[in-house]
Order: C-alpha cells, then sequence, then structure tokens
C-alpha cells in the first residue's frame, strides 16, 4: 500500500517533469535576433505568404506579409547559407529572389520556358532550375542573381536534384523517360540515362554516390549508380509514385503512391522493396522526422494527414485538415507539422506534444492558417536577423 502511495504521488511529478524537459529541449532560448518563417507559394493568387513560425515561446501563426512574385508560382527553395528564398514563377517563365529579413522582392531572374522546379547546392551558390517547356535546365549564380548557363537535358524535365558535395545534378525528364546527370563543376552534361516512364521525383543519397528516381506512369522507382553513371535496378512500386521521401539515415526511402493509396518503403543499400503500406486515399507527399521516427503523409484525396510509426510499420494517428493536402513541411523544432490544403486555401497545423495522463494524444490539430488561392509548395527558413545582433 505504501509503495502504491509512493506511485501515485510521484507519478504526476514525472509527468510534469517529462513536460518541462520535452520543452527545454525543443525550446530553447533562440535569442531576440531568431527568426523563423514558412513560405507558402500561392499558384492562382500569385503570391507568396509568409507566416512567423518564430517562437515567443510559440509561434503566432499569423500570416505577416504577401510578397506579389510572378504568375504561378510553383516551385520554391531556401538558400541554406543566407537568408533568401527562390521562387519559380511558372507562367511568367522567371525566378523571384525574396530577401527574408525583409521579407521583401529584391529581384526576378527570367529563365526559359514553363519553369517548375528549383534545387539549390548546399553552398548556397548555385540554384538549378527545371524549365518543362524547353527541355533545358538554367543554372543560376545566386550571389551574382544572374543565369550562368543553360543545359540542354530530355524532354519536359520536372524535377531537378544536386547531390550534397554539389558535384552532380540530376533532371527527371517526365517527356521521355530519361534521367540527365550533370557536372556541376563544368557545367555539362555527362550521362543520360533511360529509366522508366514518366520520372517526376528524384531522391539522391547523402554520400553522393546513389539516386532513386520515381517514375509515376510505370509504377517504378529506378536506382541510379551516380559513379559510374549506369541503372541498378528498377523497383516495381504502387500505382503513380509520385513522390520521394529518404530518410535522414539513409537506409530507407518511403515512395508515396498516389493511386494505389500506400506507401512502399525501398530498402537503399540493397535496392529492395522491403514492403507496402496503406495509409489514406491518394497520398501525396510525405516527410520524416530527423529521428527517423515518424512519417508524416498526406493524402489528397481524403483530406487528411497520416502519422506513421517507421519502426512499428504501421499508421499511429490520422488527422482530418482542410480539402486536397498536399506540401508538408515541419518547423525547426519539429514540434509543428505544416500541411497546405490546395483547395481550401489554408494551411493546417499540427502539433506534437508529450502525451499526459489527461491527454494522452501525441498530437492535435492547432489551428488553420488562411493563405492565399491554390497553395502548393512550401519551404521553412530559420535564421538570425543580422540586422539586430
Amino acid at each position: 500500500m505504501r509503495k502504491f502511495l509512493v506511485i501515485v504521488v510521484l507519478l504526476p511529478i514525472l509527468i510534469g517533469l517529462g513536460w518541462w524537459y520535452f520543452h527545454q529541449r525543443s525550446l530553447p532560448n533562440y535569442g531576440p535576433s531568431y527568426r523563423e518563417y514558412a513560405y507558402v507559394t500561392n499558384g492562382k493568387s500569385n503570391t507568396v505568404s509568409v507566416v512567423d513560425l518564430t517562437p515567443r515561446p510559440i509561434p503566432s501563426f499569423t500570416v505577416i506579409k504577401s510578397i506579389a512574385v510572378g504568375n504561378n508560382p510553383t516551385g520554391i527553395a531556401a538558400n541554406p547559407k543566407k537568408p533568401e528564398i527562390y521562387v519559380v514563377n511558372t507562367s511568367s517563365n522567371n525566378v523571384s529572389v525574396i530577401d527574408a529579413e525583409r521579407n521583401v522582392l529584391v529581384a526576378t531572374v527570367g529563365v526559359h520556358g514553363t519553369p517548375y522546379f528549383i534545387a539549390v547546392s548546399q553552398d548556397g551558390k548555385r540554384g538549378y532550375v527545371a524549365n518543362s517547356g524547353s527541355a533545358n535546365l538554367s543554372v543560376l549564380d545566386l550571389d551574382k542573381r544572374t543565369v550562368i548557363a543553360t543545359l540542354k537535358v530530355g524532354a519536359s524535365p520536372e524535377a531537378v536534384r544536386v547531390s550534397d558535395d554539389g558535384k552532380t545534378v540530376l533532371a527527371a525528364n517526365r517527356g521521355d523517360g530519361t534521367v540527365s546527370i550533370m557536372d556541376a563543376e563544368q557545367l555539362k552534361v555527362r550521362s543520360t540515362i533511360q529509366t522508366c516512364s514518366q520520372p517526376s521525383d528524384i531522391a539522391i543519397q547523402r554520400d553522393s554516390r546513389k539516386a532513386f528516381v520515381a517514375c509515376s506512369a510505370s509504377g517504378q522507382v529506378a536506382a541510379l549508380d551516380l559513379k559510374n553513371d549506369r541503372l541498378l535496378a528498377l523497383l516495381d512500386v504502387g500505382k503513380t509514385p509520385v513522390h520521394l521521401t529518404l530518410k535522414p539515415d539513409g537506409g530507407e526511402l518511403i515512395v508515396t503512391n498516389f493511386d494505389s493509396d500506400n506507401i512502399s518503403i525501398i530498402e537503399t543499400a540493397t535496392n529492395e522493396v522491403g514492403g507496402s503500406y496503406l495509409v489514406g486515399t491518394h497520398p501525396s507527399r510525405g516527410v520524416v522526422t530527423s529521428d527517423n521516427s515518424r512519417l508524416y503523409v498526406t493524402n489528397f484525396g481524403s483530406n487528411n494527414v497520416a502519422v506513421y510509426d517507421i519502426d512499428l510499420g504501421k499508421v499511429v494517428s490520422s488527422f482530418s485538415v482542410g480539402s486536397h493536402p498536399d506540401a508538408i513541411a515541419l518547423s525547426q523544432s519539429e514540434n509543428y507539422v505544416l500541411v497546405l490544403n490546395s483547395d481550401s486555401g489554408d494551411m493546417a497545423v499540427l502539433q506534437r506534444k508529450t502525451p499526459t495522463r489527461k491527454d494522452p494524444g501525441e498530437y492535435s490539430l492547432l489551428l488553420m492558417v488562411q493563405v492565399g488561392l491554390q497553395p502548393n509548395n512550401i519551404v521553412v527558413k530559420a535564421f538570425t536577423d543580422s540586422r539586430l545582433q
């Protein structure tokens, strides 16, 4: 009986200490000059919404700015080395450059026909834009904000990725089923590899030695050797694979299969499909936490987000959000999941928290933030504002 009373007395204290530790670990003292924003491209509004994620000690999640950019903004990327955001405007054939400290448009760089996607090198010096309407790639000098090269690739390049070492750039050419491999130092195409039908997304391993390409029309993922520029394997996954998410540890690749309502898990070391798991109707995109434990998947057709436990191999939660959720991102602390709802024009914010006895849930829908018309992409940028140092 005495042991039982001790447990009853200590349990709330331990829970409280756990809550305190979680929040102290997740919300450190960032300092007054720390800033964190989510940038949302609104395809039908021709704007970028800036949502404040700066913890004080919790974010306000307010839209602090709506920045006019070009026509039909789609692709977006953040510079990892300086506070700049790059927005690809598909219908006006240019790239908008946003100063993240002031949240103003500072430059517009013209590219070629129907640009759709941009990738930025880890050193923050180069940007690569896939121009799907002109079968080429624009290479940007991000310091000078100019185009320094135009590289001819395959038909209708839809996605482009640059390796972590900055030496290799890949373009997925949806129109002819090829992948163009470029030498970033010499600014030339070094190989063209025939893969599978309608390649649409790319993931490159952290060591820059191997890449995977999702082919939406053939239900396959191609594994590529980037040291020898050759096709290693064609892996059968589900119907219409549209997005690839590489775990931070690089051991597994998650494929979202839009038309088979599931995800496929690929073992990257062996190029084998480890299994497939139902997650919801028309899964669109996914993101994995930095500790490799959780996968969040937007289900475009069922208007919810699935929380998939990677270790357990199953969906542990799902949350209704807005209409047709698509793009997804994590806040810097990973306490918040940001989900764009393309039809309802808003952003759902899911909060990850420490379960308690009164509230055993690990997640909750915190709020909805109204952005622009047809939001389609999002990037989170955290930085120290140099003006406040």
